[in-house]
């Protein structure tokens, strides 16, 4: 039996009755007994303890790191750490260095991803063992990551070796040092792109998967093609996640660190990488909260650039 709120006039239908809940007045069956009226607190206690998470472990520290790269040795506000940061040798290289790795990471990874999500859409058996497959590297941390493509390009790892016993080179060349940077960048960009895609793959698997297969079957009934149904159907529609998938993929290559250290060291700079000297070699906390900020402040700027750049319209977002 449904529930009625009494009004002036007229029975609203509500909740379903909760029982062995509390007693709640104002609320009614149409038998009289007492109903349920929900606890509008409980949303709130739900979400309280992510809520005291984030504030500490992420809303604290971010002011800790504010506070201390406006503020000099004594404490007093000044643009100081920010003046040093900028004389420092390494600040326009490793802010170079970070720009070119996410505009070679990023693009290529949402292109590889984009046609990965495709591939596995119109696979009909082994769809979930080939999308876990692809999603291994998902597992692997970025410490690791790196270390498993110095083994391929060390001078004495598997990919001289290969070269070797096809007879391509004659002795290991060493593809990892600050004489050959091209092949360094490139194994850095290799790197990436193999271990964070699997990142944007899921994202877009998960958006192919909201299409309703209608639109595309209605589109080849009138007579699309396959590359007139993706452009015109399935990519503005996926419109949502690749916002998504583009926002969170910058912002990471933005921060990429483990990978860049292991392979490269202090041949290829990068933000990240400056923060942590500052912070660990120099001892200098307001200079490393200061290449933070920066970092922070970039990530803002694409943010805001990719929300404009792809809005989603508002019958999406609902």
């Amino acid at each position: 039996m449904g529930l009625f709120r009494v009004q002036a006039r007229a029975f609203e239908p509500t909740y379903p009755l909760l029982q062995g809940a509390e007693i709640a007045v104002g609320w009614y069956r149409l038998d009289g007994r007492v109903a349920v009226k929900p606890n509008p607190w409980l949303p709130y206690l739900l979400l309280g303890p992510a809520g005291i998470f984030v504030l500490v472990f992420f809303v604290y520290p971010f002011l800790q790191v504010f506070f201390l790269a406006f503020q000099d040795s004594a404490g007093q506000w000044s643009l100081e750490n920010f003046r040093v940061m900028v004389d420092d040798f390494n600040f326009a290289p490793s802010l170079i260095n970070t720009l070119m790795l996410c505009f070679a990471v990023v693009p290529v990874q949402i292109c590889l991803a984009l046609v990965m999500a495709m591939m596995i859409s119109r696979v009909d058996r082994g769809r979930d063992t080939l999308l876990y497959i692809w999603t291994i590297p998902l597992g692997i941390s970025d410490l690791a990551a790196g270390i498993i493509w110095l083994s391929i390009l060390e001078q004495s790892g598997f990919f001289n070796s290969l070269l070797g016993y096809a007879g391509l080179i004659d002795q290991p060349l060493n593809w990892l040092n600050y004489q050959n940077p091209v092949a360094l960048f490139f194994a850095v960009v290799v790197a990436e792109i193999w271990r964070a895609t699997a990142i944007v793959l899921v994202i877009l698997v998960a958006g192919v998967g909201l299409i309703p297969k209608e639109y595309n079957e209605a589109a080849e009934v009138f007579g699309a093609g396959t590359w007139r149904r993706f452009f015109t159907i399935t990519l503005p529609l996926l419109r949502p996640s690749l916002q998504s998938a583009l926002i969170l993929r910058t912002l990471l290559a933005f921060e990429v660190f483990a990978v860049v250290l292991i392979l490269g060291g202090i041949d290829l700079p990068v933000l990240m990488g400056e923060s942590f000297k500052w912070q660990f070699e120099y001892r200098d906390a307001g200079v490393a909260a200061t290449y933070a900020v920066v970092i922070l402040g970039i990530s803002i700027a694409f943010t805001l650039l990719f929300l404009w750049a792809l809005r989603v319209p508002e019958e999406a977002q609902g």
